[in-house]
């Protein structure tokens, strides 16, 4: 019978470990009560820890005003933010418009009380414009132009006051409007209104503010003359209301924004040009 082979004695002695991976390694397969949960767990999220401490230098801030409330078409909203870049363009001393963030300031108006006229006298007389029908999807005030005892205006100066009062909401009358600047630009150019040269857009514009272009339920010259004083509001507004984007359109005027008071620089001799505040920064609670 050959000979068998002999078991050694001695197991072989394991390689040196560090306590601090005896501790790691015995907390894994402790069944997870005490060591798998806590010690386990303390000494693998160091290094998750140290790598999400590196990644934190490079995170980004995402902007929760950029975000359409009111408008649901994007080539209304593409219209709208040609229109108000050509009104406010970004040049040497600034961003336009679009780098204002005024866009999202009309959309954000438009969604809320001044949308709908909602702190305005809304009874007639109103003023009748001679402009077509309305779309059949505009509202139940909007669908009857002329109201119970209210009667068509003449070009007397006296009825001038009434030049700014529609039954038209300021929702209705940019929807209109901007469908109206794509309608035209498509009937004279054969593309949507955003997608034309600069020049092109400038010209457009100048039809409407004329009002020589075609468009229902009020003159172009009055959606022109809302969307310009809109622009400029959008501008120069405080941020909390959307626009204004890092006070840059205060920046640009050096105006110093929204400070409670100024005690510390009334008595200086010399000029204080103060950096710009907006109201959240006044109001920390």
């Amino acid at each position: 019978m050959a000979d068998e082979k002999q078991t050694p004695d001695k197991e072989p002695q394991s390689s040196p470990m560090s306590r601090r991976t005896f501790l790691k390694n015995s907390g894994m397969v402790a069944g997870g009560v005490v060591g798998g949960s806590l010690l386990g767990g303390l000494f693998i999220n160091d290094r998750k820890n140290e790598k999400e401490k590196k990644e934190d230098k490079t995170e980004t801030t995402t902007s929760f005003q950029e975000a359409r409330i009111f408008f649901t078409r994007e080539e209304d909203f593409k219209a709208l933010e040609a229109a108000t870049e050509c009104i406010f363009p970004e040049d040497h001393h600034g961003p336009g418009a679009i780098g204002l963030g005024v866009p999202f300031f009309i959309d954000k108006q438009l969604a809320g009380d001044w949308g709908i006229n909602a702190r305005d006298y809304r009874k007639g007389p109103f003023k009748v414009y001679e402009t077509g029908q309305l779309d059949p999807d505009a509202s139940t005030e909007a669908a009857n132009p002329k109201p119970v005892g209210a009667s068509s205006q003449g070009e007397d100066p006296a009825d001038s006051h009434l030049q700014d009062q529609s039954i038209l909401t300021r929702r209705e009358i940019f929807t209109y409007g901007l469908r109206a600047l794509n309608s035209n630009s498509q009937d004279q150019f054969k593309k949507p209104y955003y997608e034309l040269e600069e020049e092109q857009q400038i010209d457009l514009l100048h039809k409407f503010e004329d009002g020589k272009a075609k468009m229902k339920g009020v003159p172009s010259s009055v959606f022109f003359a809302l969307l310009h004083q809109a622009t400029l509001e959008g501008a120069y507004s405080d941020p909390i209301y959307g626009g204004n984007k890092n006070m840059e359109g205060w920046k640009m005027r050096n105006y110093p924004g929204a400070y409670p008071a100024y005690m510390g620089a009334i008595e200086k001799d010399e000029f204080a040009k103060l950096k710009p505040v907006a109201l959240k920064d006044t109001q920390q609670h």
